[in-house]
């Protein structure tokens, strides 16, 4: 059973950074895209960044030149370098990965990490 688990959000001043880590646990041969989500108070969740298995990458429109998202595929581990963070920001920001293979069966529902806080204070 795969599962991913996060670290590396807190509380940060703005214009501080920070790095996220979503590390799957569990053999993964293939998958679609890992990525990262968030969700403020009161808001839908959001797509901040993902990155796909042949290495493309996207971003959403407010963190584009300030976020940037890696991958550690060695590790089954990917990260979210965020800069030049924003009060804005703040949120509990979700691990994704949609589509993946293990054990020789297909995954084709999303699977979450449990999520993990960060706060930018003005």
């Amino acid at each position: 059973q795969v599962q991913l688990v996060e670290s590396g959000g807190g509380l940060v001043q703005a214009g501080g950074s920070l790095r996220l880590s979503c590390a799957a646990s569990g053999s993964i041969f293939r998958f679609n895209a890992m990525g990262w989500y968030r969700q403020a108070p009161g808001k839908q969740r959001e797509l901040v960044a993902r990155i796909f298995s042949g290495g493309r990458t996207n971003y959403a429109d407010s963190v584009k030149g300030r976020f940037t998202i890696s991958r550690d595929n060695a590790k089954n581990t990917v990260y979210l370098q965020m800069n030049s963070l924003k009060p804005e920001d703040t949120a509990v920001y979700y691990c994704n990965l949609d589509g993946y293979s293990s054990g020789g069966y297909w995954y084709s529902s999303p699977l979450w990490g449990q999520g993990t806080q960060v706060t930018v204070s003005s």
